[in-house]
């Protein structure tokens, strides 16, 4: 007979066989063994979302982390729904269109068009659900796959999306709108089912987006086959940005559409800029004087645990990883060295801003030097290989308890030149400063130091203002999440401009962090 060690062995090789054939959502009959499935959720190693169903789980995860979930979420939908539905569902046209526009942030509720459906919904983990709308789908040749998900194709989604949509997900309505060339993607579904009520809301929400030849195309060819129509704007509002009918990647025109319709808010709720300083030198000196304090919250809000005397070792030169083995073996000290020598990089940037060079244009050409000395020290150490330093990463990445996930490396290198041109463009700094820090932590380009490299983007477009180094306190990292949340998953800017406006408005006035805490 077996020991109970062999057969948590056993349990753990069986669960390694199953991840190797890609499945995520594990079925009781994946594990038909019970004391093996007793053993994994014991131990940690998965755990049940839904009756008879589980997923893989790291065993370190504290209680309350929801990455696991958030990260194998539409794998797993895919995997649940096939079981249960065979080919015989599909997501609605509201969440299809979602993920055209390039949107795959985990719905609160994720609604499914199945035949078979109950009209009931199915629990999920932390407060999502799915739910099943006992309906028809779509036709054959109006579905398309993405990611092993079954949902409408583009045209379909648009033509049978909600109204609602149009005002709650302004930014992924627009989205997908820019990626129509022409009505003779749609007009064949809207004639033949007489679609006049849809087709006039597409044209006015063509025209909203300065597409107007199509919006003119859908309503000539209605009339000319003598339908009454009447054109409706869905939107609650105009942008004032023309999207390039030449631009195929969505997660383009998202980052643009983005930026036009977040930067009212941030400039609504941020102090207005002081203006480049006069004494350049005495700037630059605050920025050093505030050297220990800002590295030791901004990496504590990664996590790392770091004294302020650790900070001040590394920083003066006193670390050697060659000669304290000890300290070799820190990975909190190869942090704190990484943050000094990117710190001092950042610096020799805002140097040139204060010069007047454009700061997008700076920034553009710098911060790969920002992310190659914030990781040296551990190449050095050999925790790291020489080629983590080359930059974007390969593979997708994401982002602990976050519904938000971060762009696939295809669209991660369409947006970042956006990014880079959007900031070259923008003429408030404020607006530089937020939407700089969001979209870059949004893209989230490297497989690691993201919050490092945005909140080093943060400072150096305040300082392209005038506006003072500002620290964001780890006490305040709860807050500072959220925010950024609200922006990735809601669209919703203003709480992370309120946020960080507060925090340098506080700083302006000399009331910001000052102090660093006892040694930890």
């Amino acid at each position: 007979m077996a020991t109970p060690k062999e057969r948590f062995v056993e349990a753990l090789t069986f669960l390694k066989d199953i991840q190797e054939k890609n499945i995520v959502g594990i079925h009781t009959e994946d594990i038909p063994n019970a004391k093996y499935r007793q053993l994994l959720v014991k131990n940690g190693f998965i755990r049940e979302v839904s009756k008879g169903w589980y997923i893989a789980t790291d065993p370190s995860e504290k209680e309350g982390e929801t990455t696991a979930w958030f990260s194998s979420y539409w794998d797993f939908i895919s995997q649940f729904l096939n079981k249960k539905y065979g080919e015989n569902w599909c997501m609605s046209a509201d969440q299809s269109l979602l993920i055209h526009s390039g949107n795959w942030s985990v719905p609160q509720q994720l609604i499914v068009r199945s035949p078979e459906g109950n009209n009931k919904p199915t629990p999920l983990p932390y407060n999502t659900s799915l739910f099943n709308l006992k309906t028809t789908i779509a036709l054959p040749d109006q579905i398309e796959i993405q990611r092993g998900i079954k949902m409408y194709n583009l045209q379909s989604a648009l033509i049978y999306s909600s109204p609602s949509l149009y005002t709650h997900n302004a930014i992924d309505a627009r989205t997908t709108l820019s990626m129509i060339r022409d009505a003779s993607e749609l007009l064949p579904i809207l004639l033949e089912n007489g679609h006049t009520t849809l087709a006039g809301r597409l044209a006015g929400a063509f025209r909203n987006i300065h597409r107007d030849r199509i919006a003119d195309q859908i309503i000539e060819t209605f009339k000319i086959a003598d339908y009454d129509i009447r054109e409706e704007d869905p939107f609650n509002n105009q942008l004032d940005i023309k999207l390039s009918p030449r631009e195929r990647s969505p997660y383009a025109n998202r980052i643009r559409l983005m930026w036009m319709q977040m930067r009212k808010d941030i400039i609504n709720n941020f102090p207005a800029q002081p203006g480049l300083p006069k004494d350049t030198n005495s700037y630059l000196k605050e920025i050093d004087d505030i050297f220990i304090t800002d590295a030791y919250h901004s990496l504590s809000i990664e996590r790392y645990r770091v004294t302020p005397e650790l900070i001040a070792k590394v920083s003066s030169g006193r670390w050697d990883a060659k000669e304290n083995e000890e300290d070799q073996k820190q990975r909190d000290a190869m942090a704190a060295r990484g943050y000094y020598q990117a710190f001092t990089q950042v610096k020799e940037t805002i140097k040139e801003i204060l010069k007047g060079a454009n700061p997008g244009i700076e920034v553009d050409k710098d911060h790969s030097k920002w992310y190659r000395e914030l990781f040296d020290p551990s190449v050095a150490a050999g925790i790291l290989k020489a080629s983590d330093l080359a930059g974007y990463r390969n593979h997708q990445v994401y982002i602990g308890n976050s519904k938000h996930t971060p762009l696939n490396v295809e669209a991660m290198r369409d947006t970042m030149p956006i990014l880079f041109e959007l900031l070259e463009q923008e003429s408030e700094a404020s607006v530089r400063a937020v939407l700089g820090h969001f979209i870059f932590v949004f893209i989230h380009p490297y497989m690691d130091g993201n919050g490092r490299m945005g909140r080093f983007l943060l400072n150096a477009m305040l300082a392209s203002g005038g506006y003072p180094w500002t620290v964001i306190p780890v006490e305040k990292r709860d807050e500072y999440m959220q925010a950024l949340e609200k922006a990735s998953v809601d669209q919703n800017i203003i709480p992370f401009a309120a946020f960080l406006g507060y925090l340098v408005n506080e700083t302006l006035k000399g009331k910001a962090v000052a102090e660093l805490p006892p040694s930890i």
